[in-house]
């Protein structure tokens, strides 16, 4: 799908203790401010079983759905909702 999407993992590192997870899952959303890396949203244990989909995982970034209803700073895109998904065979090649 061209998609360039950077995911990293915290094995054999200290970042899960570090960030607050001590066995289990932990979800953290950060935003990266120029050199400041801010975190916006942690949960862990039960607070993690409300995330399943994702429209749930982007209400939680800092910019959310980017859709026309929402208070976005100036400069990031908007646009009417859902005019921006396409399905899993209509990429363009």
């Amino acid at each position: 799908m061209g998609w360039d999407v950077p995911w990293v993992s915290s094995g054999d590192s200290t970042f899960d203790p570090d960030m607050g997870v001590r066995g289990g899952f932990g979800f953290n959303v950060f935003l990266r401010d120029g050199d400041d890396v801010l975190r916006t949203y942690f949960t862990r244990g039960r607070g993690v079983e409300a995330i399943g989909s994702v429209w749930s995982i982007l209400d939680r970034t800092p910019f959310g759905r980017q859709e026309t209803w929402e208070d976005s700073p100036p400069g990031v895109p908007q646009s009417d909702p859902y005019v921006w998904w396409d399905l899993h065979d209509r990429y363009p090649a």
